[in-house]
């Protein structure tokens, strides 16, 4: 099974229920079948800075950042599910560029976390 956690203020108009259903059926159609977990957590930009400047050393306003198993500098596995990562997506970011693109709010969030799931499973753009 492949566990998807979701961390969101209630605010947020987003189904947990659609990101969760999402992503396991991204990461079985990428090859994931064993027991697997990923979190995904949507913050604002403070919180988005800080994380950019603290692994990426710089001041901009990221939309989404992932963090695979062995950027996790706490993480300790001690079960055999698959850590695959944590995708941390920057709601007020997504609220911009959903209005800017003329997409669904939920839309634009999805296709974030699509492509932050590609860079959990080591696949890069160029």
């Amino acid at each position: 099974m492949i566990y998807i956690n979701v961390a969101k203020q209630s605010n947020y108009p987003i189904s947990s229920v659609k990101i969760k259903k999402f992503l396991q059926n991204f990461f079985k159609n990428h090859g994931i079948v064993s027991d697997a977990e990923c979190n995904v957590s949507f913050v604002g930009e403070e919180k988005m800075k800080a994380l950019g400047k603290k692994y990426y050393k710089d001041n901009n306003l990221h939309n989404v950042f992932s963090f695979v198993e062995s950027e996790l500098l706490d993480f300790k596995n001690v079960t055999d599910v698959i850590q695959l990562g944590e995708i941390v997506v920057c709601f007020p970011v997504v609220l911009k560029e959903a209005k800017m693109e003329g997409k669904l709010i939920e839309e634009k969030a999805l296709e974030l976390i699509g492509h932050s799931a590609l860079h959990l499973l080591g696949i890069h753009h160029n």
